[in-house]
């Protein structure tokens, strides 16, 4: 098992352990990652108990149908914005029985970037129960699988982060 695998693993044990405690579940919204947040999640034994579903929104299309997002978000903001990962996030909340969404929205390369949004740019959000909604961007370097690996680190790692701070 490679070393990001070990950590992918160790992050989605983390996870799946704090819901348990809290009794809560989550819901996940994903476009360049492909529904790799979601893999990572399923693969942890018990996993029925917390994860509740994912949506792979690859297109601008599946973000309306599917989760929601409005159309004028897209077309002020784009695909890979701070407004669309919290309107991917909020609307996964709004479509499922979770308690927490994550979203992540970007682009992984190794084309499709702008001067704007390059390559490694990524788009996080996290929706709460409460309403709570947080978004962050970053700019992760490497080939498509690397960006793509670290965004599922980073998504991961939000959740945890923002839930302790929740239960706390």
């Amino acid at each position: 098992m490679s070393n990001i695998s070990q950590q992918l693993d160790a992050l989605a044990v983390k996870v799946g352990a704090l819901l348990t405690i809290n009794g809560q579940k989550l819901a996940t919204a994903e476009s360049c990652t492909g529904g790799w947040v979601a893999q990572c999640l399923t693969s942890i034994a018990g996993s029925s108990d917390w994860f509740e579903r994912g949506f792979v929104t690859y297109s601008n299309e599946a973000k309306l149908e599917m989760l929601g997002v409005d159309a004028d978000t897209l077309l002020a903001h784009g695909a890979v914005s701070e407004a669309t990962a919290a309107a991917m996030a909020t609307g996964a909340l709004r479509h499922s029985h979770a308690d927490w969404a994550l979203a992540v929205t970007g682009v992984a390369g190794p084309g499709g970037g702008s001067k704007g949004k390059p390559v490694g740019m990524v788009c996080f959000g996290w929706a709460a129960f409460d309403g709570r909604v947080e978004t962050q961007t970053l700019h992760f370097s490497g080939d498509r699988e690397q960006v793509r690996a670290q965004s599922v680190a980073h998504a991961l790692a939000g959740l945890l982060e923002r839930a302790v701070q929740c239960s706390a």
